[in-house]
């Protein structure tokens, strides 16, 4: 049996949370994924001049992985103060952060200028940009699931999770616009800068709208309880986490792996097969992820609804199995050379991987409990991306060079999408968990199978 769910919030508060987090979380997927995009289009010519053009795209790649590699230290340190502090102190935080290491890629000398500084300061920044999102992602869902409706929590727990393609869509969208008004050579030469300064406008915006809103009261609620034992409030929730939430780490991070790698096989490696092996021009790839973005904006926040009708598990099942299915006529596609084709690969791509991704705000945050909730969820979410969504775009480009062709690229999608199905069908499902419905206290303490009033477990941990 469930917990009393808590008293849904006033629409208009619950409205003014969901905004706070897509705006925030646009920007910082914008400014990620501006990055990915420059590696696809010019970074291996700025920063890598003096290798053949396929390595100098593999360095590019590396430059962008190690993004990824510095998203779990960032899913630890704003874990650890996002469940000691709040979530809202640690999403400003990540909001800057983010915001000025991109402005500072827009200023950033080029190799031609600087020599090989210019890649290293560029990979500093990139580790930056990492750090900031590894910490960004966890506090923008819990804060709409901790403020949310239990009973629509897929729904507006998903709103977050519209800010990637919504980033996707503004910074492709940029590119593509500047890469129709300027000539390669202006391009090349300054107007790449254009989009990474501007993010320095939009940080702005969504600091004056974070800050505007309240904090979680699941977290103000559980962070009095703690308060009151000392002992326990004292407690790492890294060290609970990995204590009484391990299995539940595992399954995040298995369910990423199709989730993740698919993502980017599928809008950032595309602009690199798109343009090389199947002839199609630069700004044709950029508008079919642009469209593409738009129709996966849309149908997030479907598939969160739906699964609050279905649960959590059926739809992200569902959608993993989708993504692996649809690789092969994926790269058949492209192949064709008509734009159409492509849209249509890239479009069906980015729905199947909604279906992924929408539950999942809801899915990982119900698994933990509140006092260890961002550290839980950003760890299985974040750790998980250094083996899937860091080196996906590097392992295909390696993959195609290597046997010039599309399938071992499509293998590669389709055993990360069996692995995520294993994970997801070996975690339990969620949807009628009450996020306030336990303490650390008392699920340390079912765990342990002792405490005053300790229930069976598996209705303890019900949430």
């Amino acid at each position: 049996m469930s917990s009393p769910a808590t008293a849904p919030p006033a629409p208009s508060n619950l409205k003014r949370i969901v905004a706070a987090s897509l705006i925030g979380t646009t920007i910082e997927w914008y400014d990620f994924f501006l990055y990915g995009s420059a590696a696809a289009l010019v970074f291996n010519k700025l920063f890598f001049p003096e290798s053949d053009p396929l390595v100098g795209t593999l360095l590019s790649f590396l430059t962008y992985a190690v993004g990824f590699a510095a998203r779990p230290l960032g899913a630890l340190v704003f874990g650890h103060y996002g469940d000691r502090l709040g979530r809202k102190k640690l999403l400003v935080l990540s909001l800057l952060l983010m915001g000025g290491a991109t402005f500072a890629i827009g200023l950033l000398p080029t190799h031609a200028t600087i020599g090989t500084a210019a890649p290293v300061l560029l990979t500093v920044l990139r580790l930056v940009q990492g750090f900031a999102l590894g910490g960004e992602w966890g506090g923008a869902v819990l804060l709409v699931s901790e403020h949310g409706d239990a009973r629509r929590r897929g729904f507006w727990a998903s709103w977050p999770q519209t800010g990637a393609p919504a980033g996707q869509l503004l910074a492709t969208g940029v590119l593509s616009l500047l890469t129709a008004v300027l000539s390669d050579a202006a391009f090349g030469s300054w107007g790449w800068r254009i989009p990474f300064l501007l993010s320095g406008v939009l940080v702005i915006v969504g600091l004056w709208i974070r800050l505007s809103v309240d904090e979680s009261p699941v977290f103000k609620q559980a962070l009095e309880r703690a308060e009151a034992k000392s002992a326990r409030a004292e407690r790492l929730p890294l060290v609970a986490v990995l204590r009484y939430h391990w299995r539940d780490v595992l399954v995040a991070m298995g369910a990423r792996m199709a989730e993740n790698i698919g993502y980017y096989v599928i809008t950032a490696f595309v602009l690199v097969y798109a343009t090389t092996s199947a002839g199609v021009s630069k700004q044709t790839a950029l508008n079919a992820v642009l469209i593409a973005s738009a129709v996966h904006f849309a149908v997030i926040p479907a598939w969160g609804a739906l699964s609050d009708r279905v649960g959590r598990r059926p739809v992200y099942l569902l959608g993993a199995a989708g993504v692996g299915l649809w690789m092969f006529p994926f790269f058949w596609l492209i192949d064709t050379g008509g734009f159409g084709a492509l849209l249509l690969a890239v479009t069906v791509g980015l729905v199947l991987h909604g279906a992924m991704y929408a539950p999942q705000a809801a899915f990982f945050s119900e698994m933990f409990a509140t006092r260890m909730r961002y550290s839980g969820a950003s760890i299985g979410a974040q750790f998980a991306s250094v083996a899937a969504g860091a080196p996906a775009p590097l392992i295909a480009t390696a993959l195609m060079s290597g046997y010039g062709s599309s399938t071992p690229i499509s293998l590669y999608v389709i055993a990360a999408a069996v692995l995520t199905i294993v994970a997801v069908a070996a975690g339990k499902e969620t949807r009628h968990r009450d996020l306030a419905g336990i303490s650390p206290d008392a699920d340390a303490a079912t765990d342990a199978g002792t405490g005053p009033g300790t229930a069976p477990k598996a209705d303890a941990r019900t949430r």
